[in-house]
């Protein structure tokens, strides 16, 4: 599966986390080792001041690098690696198994779950990211929803040239590329992948794979692959 290799999604050579990517495996593979990655990584380091009002749950298990700013009444699950300067704000919940590198913003009311963040990924109010990965100063705008499981439970797979590929996961949310940004109230259905500097005006229902560089606009019609509808 080359033509799924992380390389046509996400510029990798400055990220922390790079080597949880298996060479030679689709973009996706991340998620099938980020558990083991954080359970065999040394945590507990907390290099930035953590308000009162933060709810920590595992703290032992949970890494804060140096001025991230996270406001009261947010929840952290470990295991988890918050980068250098980020922000997150008031609300958010952030639950196992989630990596965020450096500059990203997480926004009011945002969930994030088994998910990687890359440098600069911003997932804002009333964000949800579920077994995703977010590339480099990429946006999720308010209300979008990145599903990440059928609604029949069964495994997850990609529509490419009108076949499937499976995923070899049950819960698979969304790749969304480099410098993609995605509208306000988007929902991105299980194994949406969408490429590099790619654009999704507001209020769409998007599967199936995206071409770098896209403009997603007015109606478009959900690809067969990702959820049956």
């Amino acid at each position: 599966m080359n033509f799924f290799t992380a390389q046509l999604f996400f510029h990798l050579n400055r990220f922390a986390h790079s080597s949880i990517w298996e060479k030679g495996k689709p973009v996706w593979s991340a998620l099938w080792h980020l558990k083991k990655y954080l359970d065999d990584f040394s945590l507990g380091e907390v290099r930035s001041p953590i308000h009162p009002g933060v709810h920590l749950i595992n703290p032992e298990l949970i890494s804060i690098g140096e001025k991230t700013i996270i406001e009261p009444g947010v929840l952290i699950q470990g295991p988890c690696i918050i980068g250098d300067g980020c922000v997150i704000r008031h609300g958010a919940y952030i639950r196992e198994y989630v990596i965020l590198g450096d500059q990203c913003q997480v926004g009011h009311s945002a969930e994030l779950k088994h998910s990687i963040l890359l440098d600069g990924a911003a997932a804002t109010h009333f964000v949800y990211v579920g077994d995703s990965i977010i590339g480099n100063n990429a946006n999720l705008g308010a209300g979008v929803k990145c599903a990440n499981s059928r609604l029949d439970r069964d495994e997850v797979s990609v529509l490419w040239d009108n076949q499937k590929v499976k995923s070899g996961l049950k819960k698979f949310g969304a790749i969304v590329g480099d410098r993609v940004q995605i509208g306000c109230n988007c929902v991105l259905n299980p194994g949406t992948l969408i490429g590099k500097e790619s654009f999704c005006h507001p209020l769409l229902n998007v599967g199936g794979y995206i071409p770098p560089k896209s403009v997603l606009k007015g109606e478009r019609k959900l690809q067969m692959g990702s959820i049956h509808v």
